[in-house]
């Protein structure tokens, strides 16, 4: 079910997905280029992973999930504000505190439905769920490392950074 609150919608995803994955490698350089012009800290964020360990190979993953991410808010047609370091900061803080709470809570049940509950809350709740299936296939098929936490903490980031970072507001909505 498409949670009425999404603001790229399930149709705006699937010509996200299937826009990047038709992209050739200078295509994707091309996004890279446009994502560095109207959302440099989003594309800051993937680009800063070497100085935590993390491999060219598993950049490469989450600088996909990017791509996805950018295609997706493209497609919405809606003007996205800058997504500032402060925002990302914000969400990745948010994010910390949510899986501390999933971990202090006693059992595999109790923690499996309040990460549902987070889900089902969520308001991009299709582009969450396409980029942790994405995550969930990436770590099935990876060697697993210490660093894997930052690739998977900027993939949710991307997401949350998306779903939660204050539209403007335009005229015909303050007129209402």
């Amino acid at each position: 079910m498409e949670s009425e609150m999404s603001r790229i919608s399930r149709n705006a995803l699937l010509r996200a997905i299937q826009a990047v994955q038709e992209m050739n490698n200078e295509q994707k350089l091309g996004l890279a280029e446009e994502i560095f012009s109207s959302q440099p800290n989003m594309l800051g964020s993937v680009l800063v992973l070497p100085r935590l360990g993390v491999s060219a190979a598993k950049q490469e993953f989450v600088l996909e999930i990017l791509f996805l991410c950018f295609q997706a808010m493209k497609e919405s047609a809606l003007t996205w504000p800058l997504i500032t370091e402060d925002e990302q900061e914000n969400q990745l803080r948010r994010h910390n505190i949510l899986l501390r709470f999933f971990a202090s809570l006693d059992g595999e049940s109790l923690q499996n439905s309040s990460m549902q509950q987070f889900v089902d809350g969520h308001s991009e709740q299709d582009l969450l769920a396409w980029v942790m299936t994405k995550c969930r296939e990436w770590l099935s098929e990876s060697v697993r490392e210490e660093s894997d936490k930052y690739v998977l903490q900027v993939a949710v980031n991307l997401v949350s950074c998306i779903a939660f970072v204050p539209m403007p507001v335009t005229c015909s909505q303050s007129i209402q």
